[in-house]
């Protein structure tokens, strides 16, 4: 039950996008799920096939080997992937190719996008974002690990952490401290992860999202050249805040289609099962819950889709996207409790793909910035008239 297509934004091409993704990801991925979630990672030649194919950069330049499109083509991708039933891999795609890279794709110098960025495309290096610490979660202005100048390089001493992708990245698009001002005082750089003095600390267990990993991270007198800094010393907050839009985006188009996933299977199984004689979708109780999660996530859908429109147009959106990332998140979150309810105990039963997506989705309210922030943010437009 896709409704995606019922809209003017999306064209012939789009539709041409969708379905490679969908061919790709229930041939490819889907029948490996129960596979790599047991074993909670997923191969790393995921990244190289889908570079071939061309999904890691629908929207980047033809240029550097992407797609050209506009990010309607990205949200056929980021809709699509959700088929996988693997949240964990979904997750560690969309930070290749919409968290970590943007940045580059804005800022870098031609060298930079050729070292980093077109092979980042085509799926040969791994990229993560390092910018959460121990201390410092929503409120990136409070980060410590700290890059000195020293002669051409930097020195960079500090701790990351909840790092998608972090045990097996080929570099990190990194936030660090070049400055003592809580904003004007960090920077971003490209860390190459076989620089001596990096290292992993604990891969993070976590309650759903298992096929991805999340890692801590160590600085100890890492040692880079300073021409991996990322556009000026002193810019990377506000950098960083620019390019949170897409992350937040992201977010709400994934969580749109996860809340999808959870209504074909309520419908699925309600219409298979029965109980005091009759199927559960004909009883009005289920039938009525039903219909309220299709209008919810048909709403939230509309709210990320003019989001993703003013997002593409390159109109300001900060507003925008932070509304989506609450409504459809949280959305999200009731739609698929709705599910699992529907399904009784067997919803409780880790075979059944709800039972996933239930423990998974919970990460999309928290991750990229909490609702909480959102709503301040919101707040700030709404009340205070002053979007940032």
């Amino acid at each position: 039950m896709t409704r995606t297509l019922r809209s003017p934004h999306f064209t012939e091409e789009h539709q041409m996008i969708r379905e490679a993704v969908r061919r790709f990801v229930e041939s490819e991925l889907t029948p490996h799920a129960q596979e790599w979630e047991a074993a909670q990672a997923f191969p790393v030649e995921v990244y190289r096939r889908m570079g071939e194919l061309g999904f890691l950069g629908i929207h980047y330049p033809e240029a550097l080997g992407g797609g050209g499109m506009d990010f309607f083509g990205a949200a056929c991708m980021i809709e699509e992937l959700t088929r996988s039933g693997m949240a964990g891999l979904n997750m560690a795609i969309l930070v290749q190719a919409y968290m970590a890279t943007p940045v580059i794709h804005a800022l870098g110098t031609p060298d930079q996008q050729e070292e980093f960025l077109a092979p980042a495309i085509r799926g040969e290096r791994i990229a993560a974002l390092g910018v959460s610490e121990p201390g410092a979660g929503s409120d990136v202005s409070g980060i410590r690990t700290r890059a000195v100048r020293s002669g051409d390089d930097y020195v960079i001493d500090g701790q990351k952490t909840f790092i998608t992708s972090g045990t097996r990245a080929d570099f990190i698009t990194l936030l660090v401290r070049t400055g003592a001002d809580p904003h004007g005082g960090l920077s971003l750089v490209l860390f190459p992860t076989d620089t001596p003095g990096f290292r992993v600390g604990r891969s993070l267990r976590k309650m759903g999202n298992h096929t991805s990993d999340t890692a801590e991270l160590y600085f100890e007198g890492c040692r880079i050249r300073r021409r991996l800094l990322l556009g000026e010393e002193g810019r990377g907050f506000y950098y960083l805040m620019a390019h949170f839009q897409e992350e937040r985006l992201v977010a709400a188009l994934a969580a749109v289609a996860h809340a999808d996933r959870a209504l074909e299977q309520a419908l699925a199984y309600t219409a298979g099962r029965t109980a005091f004689g009759r199927p559960l979708d004909r009883m009005q109780v289920l039938r009525h819950r039903l219909a309220d999660m299709a209008c919810e996530t048909e709403a939230a859908r509309r709210l990320a889709y003019h989001a993703t429109w003013l997002f593409s147009t390159g109109q300001s959106c900060v507003t925008e996207v932070s509304m989506a990332k609450v409504v459809c998140t949280e959305t999200c979150q009731r739609v698929v409790d709705s599910a699992l309810q529907m399904h009784g105990g067997y919803g409780y039963i880790e075979e059944y793909p709800i039972c996933r997506a239930y423990r998974d989705v919970r990460l999309l309210t928290i991750g990229g910035g909490t609702t909480e922030v959102m709503k301040e943010i919101v707040a700030r437009a709404v009340v205070d008239g002053r979007e940032l």
